[in-house]
């Protein structure tokens, strides 16, 4: 796939299933650790990030990057305590340091902290509005239990969880 097309489940009305997403999402991000390689104590972690990139119609350029990090916490399950729990946990925090290495590896320190200080002005507007649309009750997707949805379309996903007002 051409790398400047934008991915199908990237687009808010996607009628791939999440499992066709994922296999999209590794075609298309040929860079990135694929999880389903590794021990599933690593595993767990990198595919529920991964799988949250095409729930959330999320590419892996560094404004998605962060908005999904926070999109995840606010719309799923899987919040920031739990995230502080596992990068205390010392199997489970090489996984999360691989996303950091892919990122590195991929780009450079220096394009990793530069590209977060220039997308950050872009971004802070549409993270307040997200923060705002977020508050309340809500349906939260399962970030780690996700298998129950990995056959269900994309759009029937995100309209379950009210995911449709966060893709753009």
């Amino acid at each position: 796939m051409n790398k400047h097309l934008r991915p199908n489940y990237t687009k808010k009305y996607s009628n791939q299933t999440l499992q066709q997403g994922l296999e999209e999402y590794y075609e298309v991000n040929s860079s990135v650790t694929d999880p389903r390689e590794l021990p599933p104590e690593f595993a767990q972690i990198l595919l529920a990030h991964d799988i949250s990139h095409i729930v959330l119609g999320c590419d892996t350029n560094m404004y998605d990057e962060i908005k999904l990090l926070l999109l995840s916490f606010w719309t799923s399950d899987y919040k920031f305590g739990d995230y502080i729990r596992t990068r205390k946990d010392p199997k489970i925090r090489p996984a999360i340091d691989i996303m950091y290495e892919d990122l590195i590896k991929q780009h450079g320190v220096l394009w990793l902290y530069s590209s977060i200080l220039f997308v950050l002005p872009r971004l802070l507007p549409e993270v307040i509005t997200i923060w705002f649309k977020t508050r309340g009750t809500r349906k939260y997707y399962p970030f780690l239990n996700y298998e129950s949805l990995l056959h269900r379309s994309l759009l029937e996903i995100r309209q379950d969880f009210d995911l449709l007002p966060f893709i753009k």
